[in-house]
């Protein structure tokens, strides 16, 4: 009898498996992914985030089951297009909204150095058109919205607006725009200032049409621990627009500092086939209480009930798995993690940081071979670096290097990459090898060989940095904190992590060359 039960129980835990709603796995797009927008054409999905000084920049995602994605374009892919010379590491491109609206595509962002524009295309994946700068349109994290009229409405915000009382208050704008000359039109309405009276920053406004009624989801906050979506509806496009009862509608602040989840918000919502709603926002993974490497894209159902929209129901805020729609499962190929240089381009997640001003890389039999430039990690000008996204909390890079530097100041290596200020390194140099924190020498270790394989072990807050001549023979050069690349104090907290490959001459003119033979990624 005990044997039939548990056979029984077996096949009911069968049963319920299958019938179990399938699952996605947070974060969609771990890594350096943040301010999410998102769109939907036909049975595509298109998510579109941020770059701040990264280039290419604007990176584009295809899926067609809300889980598996893959990276089709970067709208901002050429030089001119925007410039980041100087721009700080906080700075450069940001918050875009992504649309398709009658067979075109926009894009619109704001770029520190230039103000809110927008660039179009016929395919995602470009050519994209050069930018339009729109004209006496302030703030940040433009929105454009198309009524039922065709007549097509710009969204922004603004610290400066009627009958501001707090500090930090920011107000949402709407302002009709011709598209077709990027000029602004009529009158300006503010129709948001947050959920919250003393509401601070409320930004990443997005409008929707849903059944009959206008609804605006906007980021107030800040993106720290504060950081939320609330919601408003109206039943006219100008106003007045009226909090939902439920708000905020996404937010993890109510957790408390604890929470491994922390920081949601600047969310977007697309409806799919079938008719369900869905939301992604921005989100930080925690490592042992602090703000660990970076924002990356989220994923939760949305449900109105009772003419109210409920994000995540039944959570309380956005979890590491949620339910999956129904759509059919569609995997898509992504790049080899272990990259052996074949060319005759870069593989599609290499970037670097800022936008070079001459080419510095080659490649040869299958290596890829870099040109030291003047220009160091500290600079605000595009050094010879390359850098991909660190996407979870344990991983290991691992280059072999040949390089043989002759003067001082020649550094070639391997490199972890916060920002020009925050960064770890392991640097061939004429004595030997360097270790590198933010800018000071903080070991040396003697090493006479041209070719050295390289190695960085990242388990949360802390690195192992490796050497040797071949890659079962390594030596241990340092064990680094990673503390200084996190998000705490006065670190910048908008661009990302980067894991890659650098050369330099320290100022003097370029000579030699750096050669890797291949460069291997792997979470643990």
């Amino acid at each position: 009898m005990y044997r039939l039960e548990k056979s029984l129980a077996a096949v009911a835990m069968w049963a319920a498996a299958l019938s179990a709603p399938a699952q996605i796995e947070n974060p969609i797009l771990p890594g350096f992914n943040p301010d999410p927008t998102i769109c939907r054409v036909d049975s595509d999905y298109y998510i579109c985030t941020s770059s701040f000084t990264w280039y290419p920049g604007l990176p584009i995602y295809r899926s067609r089951d809300l889980r598996h994605w893959e990276k089709v374009a970067n709208a901002i892919d050429r030089p001119g297009m925007v410039t980041l010379d100087g721009v700080r590491d906080k700075d450069g491109v940001w918050a875009p909204t992504l649309r398709h609206h009658g067979g075109k595509w926009y894009l619109f962002c704001n770029v520190s150095n230039g103000g809110n524009f927008y660039i179009t295309a016929n395919d995602v994946r470009g050519p994209w058109s050069d930018p339009v700068f729109i004209k006496g349109a302030p703030g940040i994290d433009p929105d454009i919205f198309w009524d039922d009229d065709g007549r097509s409405y710009l969204l922004a915000n603004t610290g400066k607006f009627p009958g501001r009382k707090h500090p930090a208050s920011t107000a949402i704008w709407i302002q009709e725009i011709d598209l077709a000359t990027g000029q602004l039109l009529g009158e300006r309405s503010y129709i948001a200032t947050g959920h919250a009276f003393n509401a601070k920053y409320a930004e990443g406004a997005h409008l929707y049409k849903i059944d009959g009624r206008y609804v605006l989801t906007v980021a107030e906050g800040g993106t720290d621990f504060n950081h939320a979506v609330t919601l408003f509806t109206s039943r006219n496009l100008m106003g007045p627009y009226i909090p939902q009862q439920v708000n905020p509608v996404l937010s993890q602040r109510q957790f408390g500092h604890g929470s491994p989840l922390q920081c949601v918000g600047h969310a977007d919502m697309v409806q799919t086939g079938p008719g369900q709603w869905y939301a992604v926002a921005l989100g930080k993974r925690m490592v042992d209480g602090r703000h660990s490497f970076t924002r990356e894209t989220f994923i939760c159902p949305v449900a109105i009930q009772d003419g109210e929209f409920i994000f995540n129901p039944g959570r309380g805020g956005m979890t590491m798995e949620v339910e999956a729609p129904a759509l059919p499962e569609s995997p898509v190929a992504l790049p080899p993690d272990s990259d052996s240089f074949d060319g005759p381009e870069l593989l599609g997640y290499w970037h670097f940081n800022r936008i070079p001003h001459t080419r510095f890389h080659a490649f040869d039999g299958g290596s890829l071979l870099i040109t030291p430039q003047p220009e160091t990690i500290d600079s605000l000008v595009c050094p010879a670096m390359l850098m991909r996204r660190v996407r979870s909390h344990r991983y290991t890079a691992q280059t072999l290097m040949g390089f043989r530097p002759r003067r001082e100041g020649e550094r070639a290596g391997l490199v972890l990459h916060r920002n020009s200020t925050a960064y770890v390194a392991l640097l061939r140099t004429v004595g030997g090898l360097a270790v590198v924190e933010s800018g000071r020498v903080t070991k040396t270790v003697p090493y006479g060989a041209s070719d050295v394989v390289l190695r960085l072990r990242a388990d949360g807050m802390e690195a192992v940095l490796e050497y040797g001549p071949t890659e079962t023979d390594m030596r241990e050069a340092a064990r680094v904190s990673l503390v200084g690349l996190a998000d705490d104090g006065k670190l910048n907290r908008f661009n990302g992590l980067g894991v890659g490959v650098y050369a330099t001459t320290s100022g003097k003119k370029a000579r030699g060359q750096a050669r890797f033979d291949y460069f291997a990624y792997a979470d643990n």
